[in-house]
């Protein structure tokens, strides 16, 4: 098959959930046989990097900014994958997916699919009419591709029941992570290990970020709080969070951090928290339970889904609760340490990037069928 990634920023994957799912499952398929072509910006992938673990990178131009640079690009892809001869155009989230309509309509070979990812438009980050425009983009998700991914459970529900759509659920997946010894993050950061919390997410403020710093210096603990991600044109936020820590020593934001620093991090916290106010499915989550890490997430649903009753959960945007919830895993090692097992076992056979493969093969394959049965059928008829 020869598959199309339209929507991410590219790969290699530097930050970002949307980039991470690209660069597994695209490497993955590449390593199965297909030919796998992903869309790239400059900004984000170097543009002297053609091909990356046997996927073809296409490099196109866009506008770096806050509301154009996603739209232009996807724009410019949809229209080059017209000339293309491809089985499979994916799209990923549901700004980009407002354009998929484009090969839908003129690309009469190529079948259409979209991955929902999050759902942006409870991103704060976003003004009203950008809110308005990602509405549609959700709707078009849902509506307008030969078939739609979501990527949880919850998320396959409330979009069924919103859009009257009928979504095909393939979790993500997660690599099965090997520790590594402290070794950069002692360097850079002091960081012996076992004495932070970690926190990896982009600076964005429905990441929750806020919330957190508060319940932490609530807290009593020796432990340091790290931040790891850098904003995404949210720098006010940025410094907002870092007004928030003031002249506290304890709390350390690294900027974004990828590799082995990435693996360290993960590798010696003593806890992973992340209080986002809403998520799609988050990867930095299955990465710290693969990690085997304990995990304190809001409650709302995707995070709930994923952790099943083992991780630890705190009311959404509630400090007060968070901070409780925080001091109680930080007075129980104990109980840090086998819901840390308990968890990295989950992530290991619940969402295996290899099991993700292949239902994504599989459903490609089944439309792809459905071309070759309506092509038949015209056969026969002509005949």
């Amino acid at each position: 098959m020869k598959i199309y990634f339209i929507g991410q920023k590219g790969i290699p994957a530097i930050y970002g959930g949307v980039e991470r799912y690209v660069d597994e499952l695209a490497t993955r398929l590449a390593k199965e046989g297909h030919e796998v072509f992903v869309y790239c910006r400059d900004h984000y992938t170097p543009k002297d990097l053609k091909e990356y673990k046997g996927v073809n990178l296409i490099h196109l131009p866009t506008v770096k900014t806050k509301y154009l640079d996603a739209i232009i690009h996807t724009f410019l892809a949809s229209l080059d994958v017209l000339r293309r001869d491809a089985d499979i155009i994916h799209y990923q989230a549901i700004g980009p997916s407002s354009l998929l309509w484009i090969p839908r309509l003129f690309h009469r070979k190529a079948k259409v699919v979209s991955t929902f990812h999050s759902d942006d438009r409870n991103h704060q980050k976003w003004g009203w009419l950008a809110r308005k425009y990602l509405g549609f983009g959700a709707y078009a998700a849902v509506k307008w591709p030969h078939k739609t991914i979501a990527i949880s459970k919850c998320q396959k529900k409330n979009h069924d029941q919103e859009f009257k759509g009928e979504m095909e659920y393939i979790q993500y997946g997660v690599p099965v992570m090997e520790t590594v010894a402290p070794d950069l993050i002692t360097k850079n950061w002091g960081l012996k290990g076992n004495d932070y919390i970690l926190a990896a997410s982009r600076l964005i403020k429905h990441k929750g970020l806020q919330y957190l710093i508060r319940a932490y210096l609530i807290a009593k603990t020796d432990k340091k709080l790290v931040i790891a991600g850098d904003g995404y044109f949210t720098n006010d936020y940025a410094d907002y969070l870092k007004t928030l820590a003031g002249d506290n020593k304890n709390i350390i934001f690294t900027g974004n951090q990828s590799g082995r620093a990435l693996a360290e991090l993960y590798s010696n916290a003593y806890l992973f928290v992340q209080p986002s106010e809403a998520e799609g499915l988050s990867i930095a989550l299955l990465e710290a339970m693969s990690y085997g890490k304990a995990v304190l997430v809001s409650d709302i649903e995707p995070s709930k889904e994923a952790v099943n009753d083992i991780g630890l959960t705190f009311g959404n945007k509630s400090i007060s609760d968070l901070s409780q919830k925080l001091q109680y895993l930080l007075n129980h090692p104990e109980i840090v340490e086998v819901m840390g097992k308990e968890l990295k076992d989950r992530a290991n056979s619940e969402y295996s990037w290899d099991m993700v493969t292949k239902k994504t093969i599989a459903l490609y394959k089944s439309l792809i069928c459905e071309n070759q049965k309506r092509d038949l059928a015209i056969e026969t008829k002509i005949a």
